[in-house]
């Protein structure tokens, strides 16, 4: 088959050159003509892990094409539509003008036979509307429309594609269905993780899976606050519960909110869905809420650590987009955050690895862009761990120490080691209380052992040993 792209942002880009890797003939269409150029010259726009390389396999094998005309569709057996579908900021509902545009575009060049697929995160009857589109500029054409959702994790996109949990097919006919079957099946992905369904029950299937998770941060966000006002600790709630097979423990991990560009707006418009289907999706708003309040309470987490007195305080962030591994920063935690301490008369120094030139736009003017971890913590009065980088966690905390001002560490992702930084000298504020076991914590027993257990580095090895002993 021959296959269209339409739109080189962060699914399409990935999907291409996937679908490229497999042995596929892509053309990538956007009507950014600059960003078409920087593909053509191997410039990538976005990070993501391994994709730089996909694409230059592809275009090497002659697999791969850019063009910022519809017409390079006129020719593809099937083409995906993957452009974005933000939250309208005046409702909060999906904005499908770039799907409609693209449509209106595709419409005229479509060849008779072709599949037209959204991969887009579309509302509930959006395949119906792009029928109805395209019948009433060409009623002769034979074609057929399907919904495709990705499920790409930023981060690990490529192994999502090739390797997914499932591949969702909703389509009308059964023809279309087997062909989008086939196709999966030739990029080499098992029959029983394809899941076939009808067109409206595929684009709710995305919608529903990221409220879900994003229900589960919601959720265990909370819980790391109860824990914090009730001196119980996070680490071993979300352990205890994660072991249960039918809540296991992704999405279970405390933070500052969760962000991107899919949670955030995939559940407004889950919502407004519910309101226009007369269901209200109650659980979902109050998940909204609670992520909004959670993300704007961080600044006061921080000011909190300096009794409310963060006025000429210089303030390291380490991490800026929502996670590690992009440099997506939609509704990023590090905004808010930013923007809260700077008005609070902080002085505030920032570093990414990947994703600094994309924050300097959104982040307030007076933040300054530093070249290091090191150099951001430099004369600061506290570092704070925003985005969990693994680079963050293999720091040199002693010659980090040596330059700060106030060896103070808040940590939003529990990323570190809280005793490692304590026994260096760190005063160190993780979320959901600290993670120590009970019996590091506890006053010096006259018991021998429990004396001893206190002094075990790992509770859990001494805790064996008294059952062993025993």
């Amino acid at each position: 088959m021959r296959i269209a792209v339409v739109g080189t942002g962060y699914v399409g880009l990935v999907s291409a050159a996937c679908f490229a890797r497999a042995g596929q003939h892509v053309a990538c269409i956007d009507i950014d003509d600059k960003k078409i150029s920087m593909l053509d010259q191997g410039e990538i726009p976005i990070y993501e892990p391994g994709l730089a390389d996909a694409i230059i396999e592809g275009r090497s094998r002659n697999r791969l094409s850019f063009a910022s005309d519809a017409s390079a569709a006129k020719d593809a057996d099937v083409v995906f539509i993957a452009v974005g579908t933000p939250a309208r900021p005046s409702d909060g509902h999906a904005d499908l003008s770039q799907i409609y545009a693209a449509v209106e575009g595709l419409a005229p060049v479509l060849k008779d036979g072709s599949i037209i697929v959204t991969k887009s995160t579309v509302p509930l009857g959006t395949g119906d509307a792009i029928e109805h589109m395209i019948r009433s500029v060409r009623p002769e054409l034979d074609f057929d429309v399907a919904s495709n959702p990705e499920f790409l994790r930023a981060g690990c996109a490529l192994n999502d594609f090739m390797r997914p949990d499932r591949d969702v097919i909703g389509a009308q006919d059964d023809f279309a269905a087997a062909r989008l079957m086939k196709l999966y099946r030739n990029v080499g992905i098992q029959r029983q993780r394809i899941l076939v369904t009808d067109r409206r029950s595929a684009e709710l299937i995305k919608y529903a899976a990221n409220g879900f998770l994003a229900t589960k941060i919601a959720f265990i966000n909370e819980v790391a606050g109860l824990c914090e006002k009730a001196n119980a600790r996070i680490g071993d709630v979300t352990r205890a519960i994660g072991l249960d097979h039918r809540i296991g423990m992704q999405y279970l991990q405390p933070g500052p909110g969760f962000g991107g560009s899919c949670f955030p707006k995939d559940a407004r418009a889950l919502a407004k869905m519910g309101e226009d289907y007369e269901a209200p999706m109650r659980v979902i708003e109050t998940v909204l809420a609670s992520n909004e309040a959670r993300k704007r309470s961080m600044a006061r987490r921080v000011a909190v650590s300096h009794h409310g007195a963060l006025r000429g305080k210089t303030i390291a962030l380490l991490g800026l987009p929502f996670k590690a591994g992009t440099d997506d920063m939609r509704d990023a935690v590090s905004i808010p955050l930013a923007q809260g301490l700077t008005d609070a008369g902080a002085i505030l120094r920032a570093y990414d690895p990947v994703a600094m030139d994309r924050a300097r736009d959104l982040l307030p003017p007076r933040v300054r862009f530093c070249g290091s971890a090191l150099e951001a913590a430099e004369g600061s009065d506290a570092v704070v761990v925003v985005t969990e980088w693994k680079e963050f966690s293999r720091l040199d905390f002693r010659k980090l120490r040596k330059v700060m001002r106030t060896p103070l560490i808040i940590d939003l992702r529990n990323l570190l080691d809280e005793r490692e930084l304590q026994s260096i000298g760190f005063r160190y504020l993780g979320i959901g209380g600290s993670r120590r076991h009970a019996f590091e914590r506890s006053p010096a027993s006259k018991s021998p052992r429990r004396a001893s257990i206190q002094r075990t580095r790992d509770a859990e090895e001494a805790l064996e040993s008294i059952v062993a002993g025993e």
